[in-house]
């Protein structure tokens, strides 16, 4: 089973930027298109596929001209305990979160402002141990890192790079990592483990990464900010 990130471009929306938006499945990028207030464009695209990215782009470009934010959030993993990892699954998971958030950043970069902000997608799985979830885990602190270099590689054009960590979300991916009957424990579980004492619900995550993506954040570069309840930190 897989687990996809909780979507939070619709907070930026909410503030009166033009968004354009991705995914892979048509039906729920549309739906995603309609929940969002408008000006926004959806674009079909597979972040692990090369083409994509730049039909993805040259469509932004055309559209839009620029970009002032990039957000990074595509990303998926599912349980693979170690002696049963196959390639595809370790193929399939860097190829997205690895992969995927390389050239999209790379890609965008013609499109940049001096002074944008770029927010990667990470997880406190890259910092934290977590049974049956090392290549998922090891995807996020590759994207973490890349933060910290990529600051001083856009630091003369003053291109901010921030890298937001969810922890347990409300969201279907979440509960799509266990069979049905098992998501209410499932979810009693992980929020037992948090000091806060739940799961997040999905507009909390947006709100932090409208904040890394906004002038509220101007002197914030290269940090992992955690909204997880404070799970990585006990």
């Amino acid at each position: 089973m897989r687990i996809h990130e909780p979507i939070s471009r619709g907070a930026i929306a909410f503030e009166g930027a033009r968004v354009f938006i991705t995914g892979r499945r048509e039906s729920e990028l549309r739906k995603a298109e309609a929940r969002i207030s408008p000006p926004v464009t959806g674009v079909r695209a597979d972040v692990s596929k090369l083409a994509d990215l730049e039909a993805l782009f040259e469509r932004i470009a055309a559209d839009a001209g620029h970009l002032d934010i990039v957000f990074a959030n595509a990303g998926g993993g599912g349980f693979m305990p170690l002696g049963q990892i196959t390639e595809q699954h370790f193929n399939e998971t860097f190829d997205t979160n690895v992969k995927g958030t390389l050239f999209t950043v790379q890609k965008a970069l013609p499109l940049l402002r001096d002074g944008a902000a770029i927010v990667l997608s990470s997880s406190t799985t890259g910092t934290t141990g977590n049974e049956n979830f090392s290549v998922y885990g090891a995807s996020k602190a590759a994207v973490r890192s890349f933060a910290r270099s990529w600051i001083l590689e856009l630091r003369s054009r003053q291109i901010r790079v921030n890298v937001l960590s969810p922890g347990a979300t409300n969201t279907p991916g979440l509960l799509g990592l266990v069979p049905p009957a098992q998501g209410k424990g499932f979810v009693d579980s992980l929020a037992s483990a948090i000091p806060l004492g739940r799961v997040a619900d999905p507009r909390e995550i947006a709100e932090a990464a409208l904040f890394l993506a906004s002038d509220a954040s101007s002197f914030v570069n290269g940090v992992e900010l955690f909204a997880d309840g404070g799970a990585a930190q006990v």
